[in-house]
């Protein structure tokens, strides 16, 4: 009896050690399996964390960079830095997410001198927030810029505020970068004054400069700009800025081809704004210099106030209505503009813009993206203007409101019958019913 006890105890004995040594297998199994599977973050690449922290917000740039040291490294390398966007607004006035005012100084404090792609975003209308970018932009003092820009998505913003505040502000970017490419101030009190400054100090690397709604600039203050950066590819202004002169400077041997022009024909009170006409011979010996330029227009204006434009060839190559204009108009236009590449209308009226559509096709070669709001056009004119743009329309867009059905094709028809001529399957644009 007591043998075979002995014998049993060992036996159980021996079992709980072999479950004890497979327990111990099994854990350390587990554990070798659990760090294959949860990856040791604070040991990922720097290389691929800087590109994580280069798409989030400010905040949530800076609560990652308390998770390790490695983290935090990569919060503080200059890198990170070169491209940033402050974003402003207050609290009472937006539902937006801000920049936190100490983020703000602790960037400017470390890394002021690592900015070089900054741009302001105030994304209300309080002047409280356009203050606050002034204030930041007065601290960059060590920065070398080579991109700013001024962004406002709510009127008036910046021209809230005092135009000497303003000024200064933007005076010490002009007079401690030395090396501006680009300039995008929209909406903003700059004048001639402050733009000589710029000139002085950025004439041999401004390659961009965007101020459209600048009431303080005169055309004799953009003509300084022409006049002195001979490396100037891209411009942007209102049309109330460009003059004859302004096209014979941007045409001189000394300055290079313009890429892109881009003018502004703005109208906020209709019968009040008296519109100039630039001479044929300046455009000719525009295109003549820069003949690849494209020339952009934006149309804002009543239809009483077109008088003055499509009187004679012009070299825009896109074209946007954004009020109504008349078949006059759209006529001239495909008498007048024979380099046109895009042609969008957001409004016309009730008359049909048949044979203002065929002309386009037949005048405009070039013609590849077209878009049509609340007009109307026959289907059976339609078809003949795919027809003869045929494949190169690219862009067609179309609400289906616009077409008429007639006696040759229904609203079920002209969808193959345009495909057939463009190629490719085409449906209009439907206008959504919620």
């Amino acid at each position: 009896m007591k043998r075979g006890r002995k014998t049993d105890e060992a036996n159980s004995s021996s079992s709980e050690e072999t479950i004890e040594k497979e327990s111990k297998r099994h854990k350390v199994i587990d554990e070798k399996t659990i760090a294959v599977q949860s990856p040791d973050w604070a040991n990922l690449l720097q290389d691929i964390i800087l590109q994580v922290f280069q798409y989030l917000p400010l905040l949530d740039r800076a609560h990652a960079s308390q998770v390790c040291r490695s983290w935090n490294q990569v919060f503080h390398m200059p890198d990170l830095w070169r491209c940033f966007e402050f974003e402003l607004n207050q609290p009472a006035t937006s539902y937006l997410r801000a920049t936190h005012p100490e983020l703000i100084k602790q960037i400017i404090k470390r890394h002021s001198n690592h900015l070089q792609y900054v741009s302001f975003k105030v994304v209300d209308s309080s002047k409280e927030s356009a203050e606050a970018a002034c204030d930041i932009l007065s601290q960059l003092v060590n920065c070398s810029l080579k991109t700013l820009g001024l962004i406002s998505t709510a009127r008036p913003s910046f021209m809230d505020l005092p135009k000497s505040h303003f000024i200064s502000a933007l005076t010490v970017v002009f007079v401690n970068s030395k090396s501006l490419s680009s300039l995008k101030i929209d909406d903003t009190p700059v004048d001639d004054p402050s733009l000589k400054v710029l000139v002085a100090n950025n004439s041999d690397t401004l390659k961009l400069l965007k101020m459209s709604s600048c009431p303080h600039v005169s055309p004799a203050g953009i003509l300084c700009v022409a006049d002195q950066c001979h490396g100037l590819r891209e411009l942007a202004l209102n049309y109330h800025l460009l003059s004859d002169e302004l096209l014979l400077a941007l045409s001189s041997e000394k300055h290079v081809r313009l890429e892109h022009l881009r003018i502004d024909v703005v109208s906020e009170n209709p019968g009040q704004t008296q519109f100039h006409t630039i001479q044929k011979s300046s455009w000719d010996a525009f295109i003549k210099h820069s003949p690849k330029v494209n020339l952009v227009m934006y149309f804002f204006l009543y239809e009483e106030e077109f008088d003055p434009f499509f009187r004679y060839e012009i070299p825009v190559t896109h074209l946007y209505f954004g009020r109504s204009v008349s078949k006059d108009v759209l006529g001239r236009v495909g008498m007048t503009c024979p380099r046109l590449v895009e042609l969008v209308v957001c409004a016309n009226g009730l008359r049909p813009l048949d044979e203002e559509l065929i002309r386009i096709a037949e005048r405009c070669k070039y013609l590849s993206a077209v878009g049509l709001g609340e007009c109307e056009v026959s289907c059976s004119a339609f078809v003949e203007f795919v027809k003869m743009c045929g494949g190169r329309l690219s862009q067609l867009s179309i609400m289906e409101e616009v077409l008429i059905p007639d006696q040759k094709y229904s609203l079920e028809q002209i969808h193959w019958e345009v495909s057939k001529h463009l190629g490719r399957v085409w449906f209009p644009d439907m206008m959504p019913t919620w």
